[in-house]
């Protein structure tokens, strides 16, 4: 799948700036990350998977090979959600109301042209198979949530922003489809409408190719 390119208006360096201007106890505290003295930067646990972020240097880097994806493959989406994360989230518990991404302020433009995501592909390759959606779901550090479709998983992109996607498989009268909710709370987490749709297109894109 051909990734479109994700534009902010707002200067990232500028923003880099504004993180490293920020105490350790209030980056820690408001993103749920935790300081490293050894490496001099914030481990982030993202995907399930160990991040390095030293904002000052505005360097992003794995713990493990796992991170690869992201700092590849993924890289605009992942370091912009970052980046916009850290200086956007808040110390607040998950309100448990769930919102399909074209529900949240700016969300139209997940219904049309190449802002659509992938879902389609994703209830098309698990259609049969919920075993392996809940294992590629668990590579990346996903919770199974019981009591929504055929199977169900929440992954965790960051730690505040909790992202849920549930599985209908294929029957005699209805064909697959996958569904991709957030919790309410990413609007104050996220802050801009087009890191929402970077954040659920890298979880789209993990279970669909990752």
């Amino acid at each position: 799948m051909e990734l479109v390119p994700i534009k902010i208006e707002h200067g990232e360096e500028k923003a880099w700036e504004k993180i490293c201007g920020l105490s350790r106890a209030e980056l820690c505290g408001k993103t749920g990350a935790a300081f490293d003295k050894k490496t001099g930067a914030f481990r982030l646990r993202c995907f399930g998977i160990d991040f390095h972020i030293n904002p000052c240097e505005m360097r992003i880097s794995a713990v493990s090979e796992k991170g690869d994806l992201f700092l590849g493959r993924l890289k605009d989406f992942f370091r912009l959600s970052i980046l916009w994360y850290m200086n956007s989230a808040m110390d607040i518990p998950q309100s448990g109301r769930l919102l399909r991404p074209e529900d949240i302020k700016g969300g139209h433009k997940f219904t049309v042209g190449t802002h659509v995501l992938p879902l389609d592909e994703i209830a098309r390759k698990y259609a049969k198979d919920p075993e392996g959606f809940i294992a590629k779901g668990q590579e990346y550090g996903a919770e199974v949530i019981t009591g929504y479709g055929n199977a169900c998983i929440r992954l965790y992109p960051l730690p505040r922003v909790p992202v849920t996607i549930i599985l209908w498989l294929e029957d005699e009268e209805f064909p697959a489809k996958a569904d991709l909710l957030f919790d309410s709370t990413c609007e104050f987490q996220l802050a801009l409408s087009d890191i929402v749709w970077a954040v659920a297109m890298m979880c789209s894109l993990v279970m669909f190719e990752g």
